[in-house]
Parts: structure tokens; sequence; C-alpha cells
């Protein structure tokens, strides 16, 4: 990458961000809004293409942009299983089948759509006095299963690790408290 003058760019590890004022050989002389100057390597920076307000105006969840960007995939097949004359719901959270395109979202657009899914289909079980939800949310970092078990806990129910034998690692199996009225 090729920092020029007038870029404006952002320090990888730290958070400053600001305009390209002078390049040197391997050093880049920055001058942040406030008027301070500081001098990093070309390989701390990177540029900003695209300002940070730009990107997070899909961050409103009732954003119309991001309505239309999440239309859901509805397909044929059903996403209830019967087990054992059990009904469970099964709701996949990878981002990839809850959206079309993943393009203009950031990780907090894209964690934010599936919370927002989990928090509905969990009102739709109570709701419809459905007893079991499996979640499958993946392995990866954990950060959406911690926000998961964080929303989970605003609920009546119960919640473990899903049938490992069934499901892998990445899911997790609510039991949905029913009240008896």
């Amino acid at each position: 990458m090729r920092l020029e003058i007038g870029n404006k760019i952002a320090v990888l590890d730290d958070v400053l961000k600001g305009v390209v004022t002078d390049v040197s050989d391997n050093q880049v002389i920055i001058e942040t809004e406030d008027g301070m100057k500081f001098s990093f390597l070309a390989s701390e920076l990177v540029r900003i293409d695209k300002d940070q307000h730009e990107l997070s105006k899909f961050s409103d969840i009732n954003n119309p942009l991001l309505k239309e960007k999440t239309k859901l995939n509805r397909s044929k097949k059903s996403l209830f299983k019967k087990d054992k004359n059990e009904v469970v719901l099964e709701v996949d959270l990878h981002i990839n089948q809850l959206t079309n395109s993943t393009r203009g979202l950031d990780n907090y657009d894209m964690l934010n759509l599936q919370l927002d899914t989990a928090k509905r289909k969990v009102e739709f079980a109570i709701q419809k006095r459905i007893s079991k939800i499996v979640f499958i949310h993946g392995v990866g970092e954990g950060v959406l299963k911690s926000e998961l078990l964080r929303l989970l806990n605003k609920y009546p129910v119960k919640y473990y690790d899903a049938s490992y034998k069934k499901y892998g690692l990445g899911a997790t199996e609510v039991y949905v408290f029913q009240n008896s009225n």
C-alpha cells in the first residue's frame, strides 16, 4: 500500500486517525484533527477509504438499508424437527444463513443481526409454546455464543450445550419453561 500526502489514515495499534503530511522513505508523518503531529512506519498505518460514519449507517437494526440487505433466505425446508414426539426449533445463526450478502456490514452489524434473530426466535417459541430451541452458532472466538447466553438470561429458559453427536461443539440447546395458564 502506497501512502501519499493527503491520505486519511488510522494507526493500527492505536486510536489515532489523521492525514498524511509528509512521506520520506519508510517514515510517515501524520497530523491528527487536533493538530498533533506523529511519526510512524508505513507498516503501522492503514488508509481509510470510507469514513466510519459511512460504515456505521447500517448499525441501526431498523435501518431500511440494513433490512434490504438482510432479506432472509426463505427456503421450503422446515425449521422444525420432531425428536421423539417433541418439537424442536432449529435456528442456524451463521451469518450466511441470515442474509444474502455481508457486503457493507461490519462485525457489529452482523452480531446484532444474529442476536436480533435469536431474540425473535425465543419470543416466537414462548408465544407458540415450543419447548426446545437449538441455536447453531459455530465455534469461532465465542463472541456470538457469549452474547447469546447473555440474551437468554433475560428469558424464562434453561440452556446448555446441544448434543455433540448431532451438532458438534457449536450449538446451544434451550429449554423454554412454559407456564400452565
